[in-house]
């Protein structure tokens, strides 16, 4: 452990990570990894309370996907998608993703899975399509989106930008023009006092209305949102949020992007997380779950009546000129394609909502703890905010640290989860947790809760 963890500080540049901190603690080496579990280079065992980045949803150490990846890196190693090359795993795999993705809200048609790497250049492709579709449809002026803040959309120049988190905007000249934030659906934090889930709702379809009219209907393009925010604070908006939105954005011709890296393929207990939360998204971003993170890959589903509008300007110019090498790669694409058919086989979707049911009791069973203000999650999804003085909700100083303090006694007690934005702890373990394991988990998360009330004690 201690020679590599002397090498990664020598060598390894870790990305979102505080880098001064890193330099002083070095990092924590995992080793392997089997079910729900993960084994660092000293052997300890630890839950992965967060599917290592919200992604292993079908656990470690699944030799199914194992055999797909090396039966197709034999029979095909690489194959490209562009200028009329195909493939048979990318043509399976989209085929398969057709009975995943719910029909849109204007969709006719079957939809057009256009691969990528990562939810990041998902997101980034969103971007350039809704740009793309304006101006071949003649409305070159609207072309911003709108996304929220605490919002989670990734890091590239474009995903970075409406991602609604300053960490990510700071020091790298973002956001970039045309993407603009309206406001978090947090009603813990920002409901005024004896506002309804409703009426904050209305708040937010306002606000957003009074943010289209400033800007210009006719020069917003699209919004972006989770189902649920995932990195920004695991905020789960209040019910009757989505279709007030949606009001809104159809009352002006705005386009919805469902953006599903997190909440996509069973993880809020149905296939995608809209369907949990009464969303009728255009276009659908997905990655993580898609294949379980074994490989990376990425896709956004494109609707038909968008696709209809790329084929002529396309001829135009000679291509549709978008796409990367590693587009639907071959082995990503079996990879995923075998993970989707365990999912069907063993009812994973089912199964989340099941466990889901104790999971969520567990999670609501925190409220009673020292320190805990508010719990919130939905299926295998979860958060605890941290707060100084529950009874009046005040916040811990931010020098405090306090939720990355419970994240590394949780670690210390063999459960691996996320500190967030807002002093929230997020909790998202694999899929294929046990109610057995599920309580093993929140055992653990409660035992380093009491250690964290007593340090606060003793510190007071």
């Amino acid at each position: 452990m201690e020679a590599l963890a002397e090498k990664d500080l020598a060598h390894l540049l870790h990305p979102a990570t505080n880098l001064a901190m890193h330099r002083k603690t070095g990092p924590l080496v995992i080793e392997r990894g089997e079910g729900i579990y993960v084994w660092d280079t000293h052997g300890k065992r630890y839950i992965e309370g967060l599917a290592g980045l919200w992604c292993v949803a079908i656990g470690y150490g699944e030799e199914a996907l194992v055999e797909a990846a090396t039966t197709q890196m034999r029979k095909l190693a690489y194959g490209q998608l562009f200028a009329s090359r195909s493939h048979e795993p990318g043509i399976l795999l989209a085929e398969k993703l057709e009975s995943w993705v719910p029909p849109s809200k204007r969709h006719t048609g079957p939809w057009k899975f256009l691969f990528g790497n990562s939810g990041s250049d998902a997101n980034d492709t969103q971007v350039k399509l809704v740009r793309y579709y304006n101006n071949v449809t003649g409305r070159p002026n609207k072309k911003k989106i709108i996304s929220r803040l605490n919002g989670y959309h990734g890091v590239t120049l474009a995903s970075a930008s409406l991602t609604g988190l300053p960490p990510f905007h700071a020091h790298f000249d973002l956001p970039i023009p045309g993407v603009m934030h309206t406001g978090c659906p947090h009603a813990f934090r920002h409901a005024h006092p004896g506002e309804s889930d409703e009426a904050f709702a209305t708040r937010l379809a306002d606000e957003l209305e009074a943010l289209i009219q400033k800007e210009g209907p006719d020069t917003i393009a699209a919004m972006i949102a989770e189902p649920i925010m995932g990195a920004g604070g695991l905020i789960v908006p209040p019910e009757g949020y989505f279709p007030k939105i949606q009001a809104v954005l159809d009352r002006h011709d705005i386009l919805l992007i469902d953006d599903e890296v997190i909440c996509g393929f069973g993880r809020l207990g149905t296939r995608m997380g809209s369907e949990a939360m009464d969303m009728r998204p255009d276009t659908v971003s997905i990655a993580k779950a898609l294949s379980s993170a074994y490989l990376p890959i990425s896709a956004v589903a494109v609707p038909d009546w968008m696709h209809e509008a790329m084929l002529e300007p396309s001829n135009q110019v000679g291509a549709f000129a978008h796409g990367f090498t590693y587009s639907g790669h071959p082995v990503a694409a079996a990879v995923a394609l075998r993970n989707l058919e365990l999912f069907e086989e063993r009812d994973l979707v089912g199964h989340a909502a099941r466990v889901g049911v104790p999971f969520q009791a567990r999670l609501q069973g925190l409220m009673g703890k020292p320190f805990v203000g508010n719990v919130r999650g939905k299926g295998l999804l979860g958060g605890l905010e941290l707060v100084a003085d529950p009874g009046a909700g005040k916040r811990f100083d931010p020098s405090a640290k306090a939720a990355i303090r419970l994240a590394a006694l949780a670690q210390e007690e063999g459960l691996i989860v996320r500190a967030l934005a807002g002093d929230t702890i997020a909790i998202c373990p694999p899929l294929v947790i046990t109610e057995a394991q599920v309580h093993e988990l929140f055992d653990a998360l409660e035992r380093a809760i009491a250690r964290f009330a007593d340090e606060q004690v003793k510190a007071a």
